[in-house]
């Protein structure tokens, strides 16, 4: 008992200790044990605040005022460390600092199993981490700064001031945004020059016998530098270290989901399911449907017919909109009929799968439509597929064709195509979203089809969701465990339901 309550007292010490600021190097893994509901908790928000970082440098000016402005306050409704110190306590929701930022140094940790697995994965997060890192060492005082560095024994040797007034003028010339009273009341910095090239790149700094000079205010790249060093070699040590994790029963679904989880709005729940009528899906599928589910509705009403890949995104997808049962029975149906599938062919062979994503046959589990993620990373389209998402899985030329032929601009397609070239294929379809209803922000990070249809519904109507309504329950599309229960016999159960669902879908 004696050694247990040393052990505790020792352990709180090494967390005062350890966050005594807002920002970190994650250099000391947590010693504390935490429950399996906080472990994925903690590892959605988590997720959820990388996303936001990475949607937010996307649409603004890294630095920027605007960019800034969006991180600060969606990093303070996502309850994360910000801009306070460690003595004020309490804030709003009764959240102290010191919870805010043992979420911020377990959440990362967890998320290092997450994304150590493949070298695509290990660069996503190292690039949103820094961008996180960067965007609160910036918000740090001069003196918060300088103690950081200090207490993580990044010793960079200070210029004395006798140096630094010898060359007052040639560091004003050659520093951007420096002043001759910045250079006084400020320390400056001399490094080798090797670990400054960003700087040196962009001629920030000034270079004299190797070495490179740097302000105050431009530390932070050498700072970010040695953070993406000493982050690189642990995720590599984690990985390593990765196969004795996944042998927990419990972690490993979580853990191989995390990486594609959706994180956003529950939409397999409509309190106003029916409001939308048959009529009204081709002119909505021309005004409110992503590019993927307008893909699929002109691929249907053209051949007749979409294989088991396509049925599955777009049927689900309308269910999601506010189809009901009969409706997704008639609808599928009436456009079968029309090519090589008969009535009754088409009752035996599909009605039962139809009723089956109702929840109406089977397990009766109701089936959740997919999110953007799952569309993008899962079921690859191939020869004669038209699923998918248009900005991952077409070849540029043929989504510019496409563009042009919904009469996007050939500025907007330019500006998507970017934004496809840099991978961001969420941010290419919220940019579509932005051209096709001719605003310049659309206010909202997509992460979902039916979100997006949601979105152009409050849109078209003023700001009155007058089509549907969605539980705003946040839950993971993946589900490898529900928030609060997490226990792998649920994680292990979605799978088997929606592979299950798959099994129903493989008539061609």
């Amino acid at each position: 008992m004696q050694f247990s309550g040393r052990r505790k007292k020792l352990i709180g010490n090494f967390q005062n200790d350890l966050y005594d600021q807002c920002l970190q190097f994650y250099g000391q893994p947590p010693l504390e044990n935490i429950s399996l509901t906080e472990f994925e908790t903690f590892a959605v928000e988590r997720l959820k605040l990388l996303k936001t970082v990475e949607n937010v440098g996307v649409s603004c000016v890294k630095n920027s005022e605007q960019y800034t402005k969006k991180l600060d306050a969606e990093i303070s409704s996502l309850n994360f460390p910000h801009r306070v110190e460690l003595g004020d306590q309490k804030v709003q929701g009764g959240i102290s600092e010191y919870e805010k930022r043992r979420k911020d140094h377990i959440s990362h940790f967890i998320l290092r199993l997450a994304y150590c697995q493949t070298e695509d994965l290990r660069r996503w997060f190292i690039q949103q981490e820094m961008d996180l890192f960067r965007y609160r060492f910036n918000c740090l005082h001069s003196k918060h700064k300088t103690d950081f560095l200090h207490k993580n024994n990044l010793k960079y040797e200070t210029v004395s001031a006798e140096e630094k007034k010898n060359l007052k003028d040639k560091l004003i010339a050659s520093s951007y945004g420096l002043s001759g009273t910045k250079v006084e009341e400020h320390d400056v910095y001399k490094v080798p020059f090797q670990d400054a090239l960003d700087l040196v790149r962009t001629r920030k700094v000034y270079l004299l016998a190797g070495n490179a000079y740097i302000p105050h205010h431009e530390i932070v790249t050498i700072v970010l530098n040695d953070f993406r060093t000493r982050l690189s070699k642990a995720l590599a040590m984690t990985a390593r270290s990765l196969p004795a994790v996944q042998s927990d029963e419990r972690l490993q679904p979580l853990l191989s989901h995390l990486s594609h989880a959706y994180v956003g709005q529950d939409y397999s729940i409509q309190k106003n399911i029916g409001k939308i009528s048959l009529e009204q899906i081709d002119a909505l599928s021309g005004k409110s449907f992503p590019l993927c589910m307008r893909h699929l509705h002109k691929a249907l009403r053209e051949n007749h017919h979409l294989r088991h890949g396509g049925r599955m995104q777009y049927g689900l997808f309308l269910k999601g909109i506010g189809l009901t049962l009969e409706q997704a029975l008639q609808f599928w149906r009436s456009e079968f009929v029309k090519g090589k599938v008969d009535a009754d062919k088409f009752d035996k062979a599909y009605a039962y799968s139809v009723r089956h994503m109702f929840g109406k046959e089977g397990k009766r589990t109701d089936y959740t439509p997919y999110s953007c993620m799952k569309v993008i990373l899962s079921n690859p389209p191939s020869q004669g597929d038209y699923h998918g998402c248009p900005f991952r899985h077409s070849d540029p030329e043929l989504l510019k064709q496409k563009l042009q032929n919904y009469k996007v601009s050939p500025s907007g397609i330019n500006q998507i195509l970017e934004l496809v070239k840099g991978m961001h294929y969420q941010l290419a379809c919220q940019k579509y979203f932005e051209l096709t209803h001719n605003v310049e922000d659309a206010g909202f990070s997509l992460n979902h089809p039916n979100q997006y249809f949601t979105e152009s519904q409050k849109f078209l109507s003023g700001g009155r969701d007058i089509k549907k309504e969605v539980d705003m329950s946040q839950r993971s599309q993946e589900n490898p465990a529900s928030v609060t229960h997490p226990s792998q016999a649920n994680s292990k159960q979605a799978h088997e339901e929606m592979g299950d669902l798959d099994s129903f879908f493989q008539d061609e």
